[in-house]
């Protein structure tokens, strides 16, 4: 009689960082995984675009458990592990293993995804349902909030995306949105009122989050022989950040821990 061993599902990890303080609440592991369908003309990863790029590491959830524990002291009560990208729902079943094991072992877990790949299909969305069980926080990007410029900024359209969003708000999974302001793309009144009223429609956003636009990964696309799509485009002034905020109204959301 022959004994089938289960194989450990591989995980496709671009890079790790071991203390980050900006995505999640408090210190965070940060696993960033290799692989993603958007092409956002302000990315500043597309060294993690390539979905089966020999680059990447291979690596069971028990080993990138192994090394994020090595720094869980330094956590403290709000910190824990944060898996961004890429875009980790292109790997979910990684995911879930990695988060089924990280909540055994207490630990705090945070995604941090464009929703891209979300669908009602199955088998994705019984995955998905089943990967909530195991998620504390969704850091949840909303790049444009028109279907159009969406396409036009990113390569795709945003109806699924929004659709995740509504039905984060529905099991009540606690989210900050994060929004990218890039004059000339998102920067203007209009999408952010709209925006802001879809934002409203939630009954589970904790924090919503501006994020200037920035030109620090721009040598990573010259590295890549990428023709950068923003040449010429600045960042927002204060004023602009200032004014994207006041009408996402950003400071009516209290932060995720504090409800």
């Amino acid at each position: 009689m022959s004994i089938v061993t289960e194989q450990p599902i591989i995980g496709n990890i671009h890079s790790t960082e071991s203390f980050g303080s900006v995505d999640g609440p408090g210190v965070r592991f940060i696993v960033f995984m290799q692989g993603c369908r958007m092409r956002c003309q302000f990315c500043h990863n597309p060294d993690t675009w390539k979905i089966n790029d020999p680059k990447a590491k291979h690596r069971t959830a028990d080993d990138v458990l192994e090394e994020a524990l090595h720094y869980k002291s330094y956590w403290g009560k709000k910190g824990g592990l944060t898996v961004s990208g890429g875009e980790p729902l292109l790997q979910i079943d990684f995911l879930i293993d990695l988060f089924k094991k990280a909540k055994e072992q207490g630990i705090n877990t945070t995604l941090d995804t464009c929703g891209n790949p979300f669908t009602y299909k199955e088998p994705f969305f019984s995955k998905f349902q089943e990967l909530m069980k195991y998620t504390d926080l969704i850091l949840f990007d909303i790049k444009q909030i028109d279907d159009e410029k969406h396409r036009e900024l990113t390569g795709q359209s945003n109806n699924n995306i929004l659709e995740m969003a509504k039905y984060l708000s529905e099991i009540n999974k606690p989210v900050w949105i994060r929004h990218v302001l890039v004059p000339f793309r998102s920067d203007f009144d209009e999408f952010l009122t709209r925006l802001d009223t879809f934002i409203k429609s939630l009954n589970n956003v904790d924090k919503v989050e501006i994020l200037p636009y920035h030109t620090m990964g721009k040598y990573k696309w010259e590295e890549l022989d990428l023709a950068y799509p923003l040449e010429g485009i600045n960042p927002p002034t204060e004023e602009r950040v200032q004014n994207a905020k006041e009408l996402l109204h950003t400071s009516d959301y209290t932060g995720y821990l504090t409800r």
